[in-house]
């Protein structure tokens, strides 16, 4: 085996790796429930679920570049064994 096609082929792993990962987390965050309080006044009410939806919003944006970078070096693996 030369070493370009072992260089592909742990490139692969990696970016196969990363997706699993990402994928992993994306369904331990699905698991977890967001609440949303129920309030009569409408600035607590949205001062109370900020939090949570700031949170979500990180945890999406940290799985969607996960997601991106695993998919990359997925692609660069697959094309460096070609």
């Amino acid at each position: 085996m030369e070493r370009r096609e072992v260089i592909g082929y742990l490139t692969l792993l990696v970016g196969i790796a990363l997706l699993i990962f990402t994928f992993y987390n994306a369904y331990l965050f699905l698991l977890g429930v967001l609440k949303i309080p129920i309030s009569r006044d409408l600035i607590s009410a949205f001062g109370e679920s900020l939090g949570p939806l700031i949170q979500a919003c990180i945890r999406a944006i940290y799985l969607g570049i996960m997601g991106w970078i695993g998919s990359i070096l997925t692609r660069r693996g697959i094309e460096t064994i070609k």
